[in-house]
């Protein structure tokens, strides 16, 4: 559910390397995706490891990484990296462009990544954003064993790892994950504890009736995370638990849609939750907006916009003056659950372009009548403007 994102990487594309376009398309048609590329219009057969992997024949796709951490003295982290893959050129026209030898530095993809830390116990929340062409080995993603990375930020490993993943038919991991900025490192190990989820139907998920408004999705709810936090001099022993989201498509919102919001609560019991709320221009929930419950057993559930209820309980303003919800009441009637969903720190927003909203919550409530606690994140998508 993170779309929009990519339209920082069309806006800045001819600044790294217009070149790259070729010279009758300027990005986005009015009318759906670009010509050329693949299009999500129906389920089809996942296989992994291999979907790990980039799909180069779809215009984009990210990576997505959040996770709650308990250092070995106690603090604790949040943390989001994520990668993302976005296609200038359809795969032909990226081959076939005629022309003079072409530069080194040209390159038919651009990769951006976002890495943010919140650090519960100081009260503090850093991010950091990178941007940069395919080319000379700058950026780049690679399949079976997955590799994604921008500079030294990285997220790699599965065949050839000495790790033993908890979940063996969860092929192609655990994965390994670097990322860097001033104040603030994290190397952590990843080992699933459960399989793959497929989101929307069979893992099709459609944002709106509009052509080509449709992804592939699916998702690791639970991630079992090891390894180290660097904050200024210290080195920290941590542990916790990360949820991997993987999207992949060449279409985006639909053309009444102005933004999300995106919920994913992992619960005590071993159950977990992930929702995303589309809004349409005029502020109301898109008849579009869906989710998936996860039992413990790993049995997953499709979650239509009907069968979760969701009302803010605070709110919270930026330095420009834009309003997010801050708090939440969720309830699925259907599965005897009503949860408070409250942020750790006011303001996790990144003020990247566009600027959102992304941070690690905690979840309190009841499960068919027993106490349930929990962690997660949550991210709010168009509720601020460019910067």
């Amino acid at each position: 559910m993170r779309g929009s994102l990519v339209l920082t990487v069309v806006a800045l594309a001819g600044a790294l390397d217009a070149t790259a376009l070729p010279p009758t398309r300027s990005g986005v048609l009015p009318d759906g995706p670009p010509a050329g590329f693949a299009e999500a219009r129906d389920p089809r057969a996942f296989e992994f490891p291999r979907d790990h992997g980039p799909h180069r024949e779809f215009r984009q796709e990210w990576w997505y990484i959040t996770g709650n951490l308990d250092a070995a003295n106690g603090d604790r982290f949040g943390f989001e990296l994520t990668f993302f893959r976005f296609a200038l050129t359809p795969p032909a026209i990226a081959v076939t462009v005629p022309g003079p030898q072409p530069s080194a530095w040209r390159s038919h993809e651009l990769f951006m990544a976002h890495f943010a830390v919140s650090d519960v116990a100081r009260r503090r929340f850093r991010f950091s954003q990178k941007l940069s062409r395919e080319a000379l080995g700058l950026a780049g993603a690679e399949p079976e064993p997955l590799n994604v990375w921008i500079d030294d930020w990285r997220l790699y490993g599965g065949a050839g790892t000495d790790v033993v993943s908890a979940a063996p038919a969860a092929r192609g991991v655990p994965w390994r994950l670097h990322a860097a900025q001033e104040g603030y490192a994290v190397d952590l190990t990843l080992e699933p504890l459960s399989e793959p989820v497929l989101n929307g139907e069979a893992g099709l998920s459609r944002k709106s009736t509009d052509p080509g408004a449709a992804s592939y999705y699916y998702s690791i709810p639970r991630l079992r995370v090891s390894g180290r936090m660097s904050r200024g001099s210290e080195s920290l022993p941590v542990q916790g638990l990360a949820w991997l989201d993987r999207e992949w498509g060449s279409g985006g919102l639909g053309s009444g849609q102005s933004g999300w919001d995106w919920y994913a609560l992992q619960l005590s019991d071993g159950t977990a939750l992930m929702f995303y709320a589309l809004r349409d221009r005029d502020g109301r929930r898109d008849p579009y907006s869906a989710g998936t419950w996860v039992a413990a057993t790993g049995e997953a559930r499709r979650l239509a916009t009907a069968d979760v209820e969701i009302a803010a309980t605070g709110s919270w303003r930026d330095r420009t003056g834009a309003r997010y919800p801050a708090g939440w009441q969720l309830r699925v009637r259907s599965l005897a659950l009503e949860v408070t969903v409250r942020p750790v720190l006011a303001d996790q927003e990144l003020e990247t372009s566009p600027p959102y909203w992304e941070g690690a919550v905690d979840v309190s409530g009841q499960r068919q009548g027993h106490t349930v606690a929990g962690r997660g994140y949550v991210e709010l998508v168009g509720y601020a403007r460019e910067r």
